[in-house]
Formats: structure tokens, sequence, C-alpha cells
């Protein structure tokens, strides 16, 4: 498959922190300059957009399943490289090797994460790739219960039912006990997150002392100094796609590290690596319009149609460079 030389962004972003919830007041009160977009924008109903989200993902994921494999996330290319169906999968596997490498995770053995909390985690690629990486055991949550399923199902066929395990579950709300996994992962799944503090704060509460917290997430571009918004046009963009996805709104990068200063958490990194995610949309996008592709969409329902017919404003968002692909990591304090 040939790759268009068209960068495009997938992005299934975030509910506002509104000033009435007490998580919008602990982060208002760390640092007011916030997003307008988290502080200003209606909320969305939070049962219609989980029923929204496990809906899509209901419908959609068989089809990514078989086009792309099991790992439901975006591959880590070279800026500017011309790749092949086959290294889209090799990407996708170092893209996850590069999240280690960037939260600096230990690749001594002694070191090693034993416990691993994969939020938002599809049809269970990164659990099963981190859990065989680290000796480890994984568990994985989901909104959808057809990925619920399916992340069982192919455990098994590997052997690894004893090892990983999978359930439906609310990221907000995480059926987990405080401080119970080495490392937390979140592999683009925080756009979905209606209260972004609340988010975080159920990652840090998972987490173990001295525990890695990667999240990988698409954001809108930082405000400058000078600006107290985005541009209009910014903002309507945006809303087209959440309607498209039934999404909530966008925050930045800034947003995310913000908070997590807020929640006391260390070693807090961030990097835009939207130059080396920008190969995967375009091929997304070819494939999705050849015959055997468009024939899969119409048979996988409504709402992955209306989100493949949405691409073109993703390609605009990202050349506008108003759309970027983020990478926060912090650890828990000892």
């Amino acid at each position: 498959m040939g790759t268009l030389r068209i960068p495009l962004t997938l992005s299934r972003s975030i509910l506002p922190i509104t000033t009435s919830s007490p998580s919008s007041f602990l982060l208002q009160k760390h640092d007011r300059r916030i997003s307008p977009a988290m502080a200003t924008a209606k909320p969305l109903s939070t049962d219609a957009l989980k029923q929204g989200i496990a809906e899509f993902y209901d419908e959609s994921s068989g089809l990514w399943e078989n086009i792309w494999g099991d790992h439901m996330h975006h591959g880590y290319y070279d800026a500017g490289s011309t790749v092949s169906v086959e290294d889209h999968r090799i990407a996708q596997i170092r893209m996850i090797e590069q999240a280690l490498r960037f939260a600096s995770v230990s690749e001594e053995p002694n070191s090693w994460p034993k416990t691993i909390v994969d939020v938002g985690c599809g049809i269970g690629g990164s659990s099963r790739y981190l859990t065989k990486k680290y000796s480890a055991k994984c568990q994985g949550i989901t909104l959808s219960p057809v990925q619920a399923e399916r992340a069982q199902s192919i455990s098994k066929e590997n052997g690894l039912s004893e090892r990983v395990s999978f359930q439906v579950g609310d990221a907000l709300d995480q059926p987990f006990s405080d401080g119970q996994f080495d490392l937390v992962w979140s592999m683009e799944s925080g756009e979905h997150m209606p209260d972004k503090l609340k988010f975080m704060s159920e990652l840090a509460r998972v987490a173990a002392p001295g525990a890695t917290i990667i999240l990988v997430t698409w954001c809108h571009r930082d405000l400058l100094p000078s600006e107290e918004s985005l541009q209009p046009y910014e903002s309507n963009l945006l809303k087209k796609i959440c309607n498209a996805f039934y999404l909530p709104e966008w925050c930045s990068a800034a947003d995310y590290i913000k908070i997590a200063q807020s929640l006391g958490l260390e070693d807090i990194k961030s990097a835009d690596w939207s130059s080396n995610v920008a190969p995967f949309w375009p091929a997304v996008i070819r494939s999705a319009f050849t015959f055997w592709g468009f024939t899969s969409l119409i048979r996988s329902g409504w709402k992955t149609v209306k989100g493949a017919f949405a691409m073109p404003s993703m390609i605009e968002g990202y050349n506008k460079n108003l759309i970027k692909f983020a990478i926060i990591t912090c650890r828990k304090p000892k």
C-alpha cells in the first residue's frame, strides 16, 4: 500500500473541566490560566458520551483488527519517512518502545514493572506486549464490551489468560485498589475522558509509590502567551470533529502538565510526536477508501462510516498545526 503525503490525525478528545466541578477548583487554584476549551465549553452528557464511545468501538474494532492487527494505536516513524503496510505494524510496536524509553522505564530485569494497568486497552495489544516484555501481569479496562471480550479471546489463544485480564470499566472510576500497579499505561485513550483532572487523579491513585505513568494522547496546540483562547476557526473545526466521533472537548499538552503538577507528580516530561505519526493516517485513509475497505466500513455501521468521512477535518487540523500528538510521562512520589 502506498502512502499519501498528507499528514492526518484521528482524535477523540475530552470534555471540559467546568468551573462548577470540585476537580476544576483544584486545578484552577493551582494555575488559573488553563485552556478556555476546558473551562468554558458546555459539558456533554457523561452517559451519552460513554454510550457513544462504547458503540463506536463495538462497531469499528473488528474492522481495525482485520486491517491493522491488535494494536489500536498509531505507529512511530522517522519524520518524513515513506513506509509500507508491513512497516506500519512494526511502527506500532516501535511506538510502545519509544514511549517506554521516553519515560525511562528500566531495562534491568530486577527493576521491571510486575503489575501493569492498561487504561483504554482496546483489544489488548499493548497489554499482551508489555506482559511478555516484562514477564508481568496486566489488567486492562475499556468501555467496549466487544473489545473486552475480544481482548480476552486473543490472550487465551496466545496462552496468556493467566497473566492478562480485561473488563468493561470506567477510567474515571477504575475498579482497582490504591497503589496497585508498577506501570500505569494509557495509549490514545485520554482523549475520551470527560473530566481530565479526575482521569489523571485515577491514574495516580492506582499507581504504586514510585510507579511510572505513561499517557499518549491527542491534544490541541498549546496557547501562545498572548492568547486567551484558540482562534474561532480552530474551535469550530474541533467541534466538527467532536460531532463526527461523539467526542467531548479538547485540551492542550500544557493542560495535562498543569494537572500533573497540581497532583504532586514528579519527573514530568512531555514531547510533541506529531511528525513521527504523520505517515499512519494517510495509509488508514487509503485503506478505508478501497473497494474492500469501503464495503467493510458500510458493514461496520453508521458510526464507523461517519468517522471515516470526517477524516478530511483531521487532515486540516494537522496541517494547520492545531492538532498535536503528545506524550506525557511522570512518576508517583515514593
